[in-house]
């Protein structure tokens, strides 16, 4: 069984910056992607980014150019820094991680990002 626990949401201004943290525990065989997913209310859960074991990244376009993803492989812990936030930007983001044959999500984290 893997553990996902998340930190670093909140409440910001328009313009202000927050950095995720989800730090993986528990039987973990080998980690392949790790990535973030948000959820506004009323919409579907959307993929924000994600990160491949080789460092490979891939962002929704709404997350380009404002988003980073990086990961520790040795802490199995993913970050997601976030730069210029937007009102739109407003969800619950969820870490996943991808392990073979096996998915896992983080209880969520709100970002709330005010006008």
């Amino acid at each position: 069984q893997v553990q996902l626990v998340e930190s670093g949401g909140g409440l910001v201004q328009a313009g202000g910056s927050l950095r995720l943290s989800c730090a993986a525990s528990g039987s973990i065989f080998r980690i392949n992607v790790m990535g973030w997913y948000r959820q506004a209310p009323g919409k579907q859960r959307e993929l924000v980014a994600f990160i491949t074991s080789d460092g490979i990244t891939n962002y929704a376009d709404s997350a380009k150019g404002r988003f980073t993803i990086s990961r520790d492989n040795a802490r199995n812990t993913v970050y997601l820094q976030m730069n210029s936030l937007k009102p739109e930007d407003t969800a619950v983001y969820y870490c996943n991680v991808r392990t073979p044959g096996v998915d896992y999500w983080g209880q969520g984290t709100q970002v709330t990002v005010s006008s």
